[in-house]
């Protein structure tokens, strides 16, 4: 077996799929392109807030198996995504450039925020609106307030999540002032293998303790996610439970109705 962005695949089922990136079934695409260079920015006042969101998806490269990004996101977003993430483990910066360059017209299109997970550059370079950090690409980097990843020497503003595993690194999160954090993984994940569940007491610790924004994330389907809602959590992040369902419009709509519902 071999890896590539996470995920597993026989060695001799690889081929190059969107970008350049290793994918289990050829997808038709060319192997990659470069970013086409932006001409206007996805401006922050033109999207919903995170403060309004409710499901949060995933582009992940890890689960494109073939499929076109730009298609994948027409159907999260049809099927009411409220903020969609590029992730993209293991990728160049080029190639996460161009895959961003090519999402943001569909997320812009759709009212809804892009971000970009790990590269704050790169969403200032091809105009998404936030960029996602990790404890370690943040705090372990010597960073301390926001504003200097997403306003550096007066450079165009950029919003920013910063993901949480513990209510110290939660209030830690805070006091750095970014515009929403995670809490998770709430369950064991296939997403991030090696991470240790927080479980449902860090969800209810934040229903209780936070006013900022906050998504819980890791290992939700449709069977936690009754459980993620009676601990309090009103934001929610899918990464497989949609992306490797049969139809990922159809289960996207779901998610999203079932949260509503219960937050009305």
């Amino acid at each position: 077996m071999a890896k590539s962005g996470g995920a597993y695949f026989p060695v001799a089922t690889r081929r190059q799929g969107p970008y350049g990136i290793v994918c289990s079934r050829p997808s038709g695409l060319p192997a990659f392109r470069p970013a086409r260079r932006p001409t206007t920015r996805q401006p922050v006042s033109c999207v919903k807030s995170f403060q309004d969101s409710q499901l949060y998806t995933f582009v992940d490269t890890a689960y494109l198996d073939g499929r076109d990004p730009v298609e994948l996101a027409r159907a999260l977003c049809g099927g009411g995504s409220d903020v969609l993430q590029l992730r993209a483990k293991g990728a160049s910066r080029e190639q996460v450039m161009a895959m961003a360059a090519d999402l943001l017209p569909v997320t812009s299109a759709a009212g809804i925020p892009l971000v970009i997970n790990d590269h704050p550059e790169v969403a200032r370079a091809v105009g998404a609106a936030a960029c996602h950090l990790g404890q370690e690409d943040f705090f372990d980097r010597g960073h301390v307030q926001a504003s200097e990843v997403t306003r550096p020497q007066g450079a165009s503003p950029l919003l920013l999540g910063l993901s949480t595993h513990a209510p110290a690194q939660a209030a830690r999160a805070v006091s750095a002032r970014p515009d929403y954090i995670a809490i998770g993984p709430v369950y064991a994940t296939a997403t991030k293998p090696g991470a240790r569940p927080v479980t449902l007491d860090y969800v209810r610790w934040a229903a209780g303790h936070l006013t900022i924004p906050w998504f819980v994330i890791g290992g939700i389907n449709q069977e936690t996610l009754e459980e993620v809602i009676e601990a309090g959590a009103t934001r929610i992040c899918v990464v497989s439970a949609i992306l490797r369902a049969p139809d990922v419009g159809k289960a996207c709509q779901r998610f999203k109705e079932r949260i509503a519902s219960a937050t009305r």
